[in-house]
């Protein structure tokens, strides 16, 4: 499906590299199309960015049938642009769709619109390191009714921003965690599989009192026992205990990230033994106060590695490495960023070229 392309009459104006931050300035084109049940998807385009109107009865509105992803494109050392593992993004949309009772486009129509959009928004990427466009494909339930059943028409759509440090830094962002052992962002049986705005939204008011707590982001704990780490806010989580790297087994209430993939790949490259398997708060403090925990980091698309640096709650606060970033931390990120500048060989074909 080829989109109609009508480009914007006046270019914003972009801010310098130097002032990027994460999502708060969009790009100047959109791409959008629209679902009929019996019809499928049609009307792809490429339009200027712009609010887009919204039947107040629109079933996301009330019964939040909604679906996101996320993913960076990069401009590489040689000037091209690439889309880190899109079509790894597109799969996972496609997968989380059946439990949201949604339709979703293709892989192929996914990948397809992004790299459309990149490509035709490209002088909006940023070309210094630790920079990126993070793109946002989204599908919303558009047909109004009321009454709690599945809508049988659709609005898919892109934006994209220029980042640049997802929590404000600069190059590899360490991050302070408080650990949440009253709230639950995702039950058993539920929706934490699924990139869904709703379980965006039950973690709002736990990291809200964490942040003014001083802490960046929240750690989540099981639904049933509160004992055992599934992930953070918007990270998956790695501990390394020697040459060890742990991380909780994905289920559904923890999130398969593609960045976490990705990682993983390469820590067994590097020689490390990577379990996938539960992980107690007990087991953390004896592997802190014993010495032999000596990283903890989350990994995620907007904030690729993040170094954490402390873990607390009302009871105790474990300090990772005196609040500095590791040297497993800063090897894997720093191996990942080159091959998403095309320093390194993509050895293993994460890297899409939009061209």
């Amino acid at each position: 499906m080829e989109p109609r392309i009508h480009t914007a009459v006046h270019a914003k104006p972009k801010p310098p590299e130097s002032e990027l931050g994460f999502g708060q300035v969009f790009t100047d084109h959109m791409f959008a199309m629209e679902f009929d049940a019996g019809v499928g998807w049609h009307d792809a385009r490429l339009q200027p960015y712009a609010p887009f109107a919204l039947d107040p009865a629109a079933v996301v509105l009330h019964y939040g049938q909604a679906t996101f992803e996320a993913v960076r494109a990069y401009r590489g050392a040689d000037g091209r642009v690439r889309l880190f593992r899109p079509h790894a993004h597109a799969k996972r949309m496609i997968a989380g769709a059946p439990r949201l009772c949604m339709e979703v486009p293709s892989e192929q129509h996914v990948v397809s619109s992004m790299r459309a959009l990149a490509r035709l928004d490209a002088d909006w990427i940023p070309a210094s390191e630790g920079a990126s466009l993070y793109l946002r494909p989204t599908v919303i339930a558009s047909e109004a009714f009321l009454g709690v059943q599945p809508s049988e028409q659709y609005r898919y759509f892109v934006i994209a921003t220029p980042m640049r440090g997802y929590f404000g830094g600069r190059g590899l962002d360490t991050v302070r965690i408080w650990i949440e052992t009253g709230h639950v962002r995702a039950p058993r049986g539920g929706l934490g599989a699924a990139k869904t705005p709703g379980v965006y939204a039950a973690s709002l008011e736990a990291t809200r009192r964490a942040q003014a707590r001083g802490y960046d982001q929240v750690l989540w704990l099981d639904s049933v026992e509160h004992q055992f780490v599934e992930e953070l806010g918007t990270m998956n989580i790695c501990f390394v205990i020697g040459r060890t790297l742990v991380t909780p087994p994905l289920s559904d209430s923890i999130f398969a990230g593609v960045t976490r993939d990705a990682v993983l790949t390469l820590a067994r490259e590097f020689g490390l033994t990577v379990e996938e398997r539960p992980f107690s708060l007990k087991e953390l403090s004896v592997a802190h106060r014993g010495g032999v925990l000596t990283e903890v980091f989350g990994t995620g698309t907007a904030v690729s590695i993040a170094p954490v640096t402390e873990l607390a709650n009302d009871d105790h606060s474990l300090v990772i490495r005196q609040g500095t970033p590791g040297p497993i931390a800063r090897a894997l990120h720093a191996e990942l960023s080159a091959i998403q500048r095309g320093v390194k060989e993509d050895r293993h074909g994460w890297m899409v070229d939009v061209d």
